[in-house]
This record gives C-alpha cells, sequence and structure tokens, in this order.
C-alpha cells in the first residue's frame, strides 16, 4: 500500500513538473527566433569555406551574435558590399534582428563557415547553432539543420539581382 501510496505521488509530482515546463516554455516559445529557408552550399573537394544561408525572424528586438558548427572550425556572420565598385566582405559582430521582421541572410548577410572538416555535398545537412540575444539581453541558442544543396545553387537574393 505505501508503495502505491509514493508511486501515485512521485507520478503526481512528475506530472506537475511536466506541465509547469510546458507552460513556461510557451512563454519562452513567444520570445523564440524562427528560422526558414536554410541550407549550405556544396564544396569541392579540398575546399576549405563555404556558406550557410537563411531567413530569421525574432518577435521582439534582438541580435544575431554568433554561430558554430562541427562542420567548420570557425563560424562566422559575414557582410558582402561593394566599396569603390569592388565587392568586399567582412566579419561583423552583430546582425540587428527588429522585432517581427523577416532578416535574409542569403546575399548580402550570410554565416561564413571557415576551415571546413569535412567536404559539403548535395543531399548531405549540418548542424549549426545560432547565439543570439534577446531585447532584455539574455542569451540564447537556436539549433539549425541546413541541407547541403549544389554548389551553384543561387540564393534567393542573387537570382534576383541584375548588377
Amino acid at each position: 500500500m505505501r508503495r502505491t501510496v509514493r508511486f501515485f505521488a512521485l507520478l503526481r509530482a512528475s506530472a506537475l513538473a511536466l506541465c509547469t515546463a510546458i507552460v513556461g516554455g510557451n512563454a519562452q516559445a513567444e520570445q523564440a527566433l524562427t528560422v526558414s529557408d536554410a541550407w549550405a552550399r556544396a564544396t569541392v573537394e579540398g575546399q576549405t569555406g563555404s556558406g550557410v544561408f537563411l531567413h530569421l525572424m525574432s518577435p521582439q528586438d534582438a541580435q544575431l551574435v554568433g554561430a558554430s558548427s562541427l562542420a567548420a572550425q570557425q563560424v562566422e556572420i559575414h557582410e558582402m558590399r561593394t566599396v569603390g565598385g569592388m565587392m568586399t566582405m567582412r566579419r561583423i559582430e552583430r546582425l540587428a534582428l527588429p522585432a517581427g521582421k523577416t532578416v535574409a541572410l542569403d546575399h548580402d548577410y550570410h554565416i561564413m563557415l571557415i576551415g571546413l572538416t569535412r567536404q559539403l555535398q548535395p543531399g548531405q545537412s549540418l548542424t549549426l547553432t545560432l547565439q543570439w540575444l534577446d531585447a532584455a539581453g539574455a542569451r540564447h541558442e537556436t539549433n539549425v539543420v541546413a541541407p547541403v544543396r549544389a554548389l551553384n545553387t543561387p540564393t534567393a537574393s542573387s537570382a534576383n539581382r541584375r548588377d
């Protein structure tokens, strides 16, 4: 009898903890970063770098501040722009994610994989962890699984470019 009472007390406590986690999880989900259209560009044998392209949306002002992946020794947020008629690419420390706006990392901004640990082949996927700060400055991580697409796959914005 005592075992049955203990079992049901433990079961009830577990159910209560689970419900609390679910309710708490919903509050956190309201602040979550939404990732869509993620993909990585395939590489040729011996190539040491590639890019990951995706769209991000946060329901509150946030900042993308970093990324990591086991597929690369180093992962950076990059910006491409034309300066004096020449295309340049540079690492940036953070990228603003205005509340409710989709931010495209598909050309001018992208995630750069440096020091690849393996060749990226179409049909494979890689896992990327995004680090971001919410409006209160709290640090969060979001895991993304990005399929690898062919080397000649255009990004959304480059397909629409005429320059």
